[in-house]
């Protein structure tokens, strides 16, 4: 089983951090490589069950379903229904911790899934800088900083 794991210091409160990537179906106003996304069967994108269909900019099609939203714990998780990364049994944690030392926040993303053994370092790598990384980037500009 692959793993990757990622995190950034984000320049702003965890609270209004939270805000921006707590609806599930926000990406493409937070992650540059989403074009559009949407849920199905007109679920609500904070209910646990729900899927979010979306396309990348490069075309591709994903699907994924939300299993757990925490306010409290500022987290979610998801697993991978579909996608042409070509990995299974992927699933994927999204958390934000407050930094009280200057009002910041620590987000971290870690996912774990199987592929094929000649793949799975570049999986690991493609979706650590490229998707994890890229978005955490896109967050401390959105927020400024």
């Amino acid at each position: 089983m692959a793993e990757v794991y990622v995190s950034s210091v984000i320049a702003a409160p965890a609270g209004a951090v939270w805000l921006a990537v707590r609806d599930f179906n926000a990406l493409p106003a937070w992650a540059p490589f989403v074009a559009e996304s949407r849920i199905e069967q007109n679920m609500r994108p904070d209910q646990v069950g729900c899927i979010r269909s979306f396309r990348l900019k490069d075309g591709g099609r994903i699907r994924e379903r939300l299993l757990a939203l925490s306010d409290f714990d500022m987290s979610c998780t998801y697993s991978i229904l579909e996608s042409p990364m070509g990995v299974e049994n992927y699933i994927a944690t999204l958390a934000l911790i407050p930094i009280t030392d200057g009002n910041a926040t620590l987000a971290t993303w870690k996912a774990s899934f199987d592929a094929p053994p000649e793949r799975e370092d570049g999986l690991v790598r493609d979706i650590g800088q490229n998707v994890f990384q890229a978005a955490f980037t896109a967050l401390k500009s959105r927020f400024g900083r």
